[in-house]
């Protein structure tokens, strides 16, 4: 399957950032023929139409189906910074806004009780938060609604669309830091 860009750039393949991206990206792809989300993802380099492309490649091991997820390579590498590393300083174009802070939520509303497991359970929720915060324009105070794409993603963000403010998403952002700083997990 590949994974392909709305025509905005003209790009064949939606670009994977990071391998942390393309990895949260795959976990959220469930098998099409049995709901798995469980894969063994090996990675390669391939060309496809004399392009650069990686792909991502797995046997689901609930029903044994072959699956392929081909994305685009970022024009730039992404520094590491912290564990994750989702992204530079570009929004996805994996997962809409609506997406990554389904992720926050998710993640955040199951962190361990250890802190040594919840300091990277909130690294996690921190980090999609700022990924929510890179599709805010320079100058605008929300998220525009073209960038929730996904029925899941439009679901988020019309459920409450107010956590979709840069006030409230720093907030949130900041607060995650804060518990990842007093588990010592940074």
């Amino acid at each position: 399957m590949m994974v392909r860009n709305d025509e905005r750039d003209g790009m064949a393949f939606a670009v994977a950032r990071t391998r942390d991206e393309a990895l949260l990206y795959l976990e959220l792809q469930p098998c099409p023929d049995c709901g798995s989300t469980e894969a063994p993802w090996e990675h390669a380099l391939v060309e496809i139409d004399g392009e650069l492309t990686i792909s991502y490649a797995a046997v689901c091991p609930g029903c044994g189906a072959e699956r392929e997820y081909l994305f685009g390579l970022p024009a730039t590498e992404t520094p590491a910074g912290s564990w994750p590393t989702f992204g530079g300083i570009e929004p996805s174009e994996l997962l809409d806004a609506g997406q990554w802070l389904a992720v926050a939520d998710q993640v955040a509303g199951n962190v361990p009780v250890d802190p040594v497991e919840a300091g990277p359970a909130l690294s996690i929720a921190r980090a999609a938060v700022e990924e929510v915060i890179k599709f805010i324009p320079p100058g605008q105070d929300a998220v525009p609604a073209d960038e929730f794409w996904t029925p899941q993603g439009r679901g988020v963000f019309e459920a409450e669309p107010g956590r979709f403010r840069l006030d409230r998403l720093l907030v949130v952002r900041d607060t995650y830091h804060e518990l990842v700083r007093e588990t010592g997990a940074n």
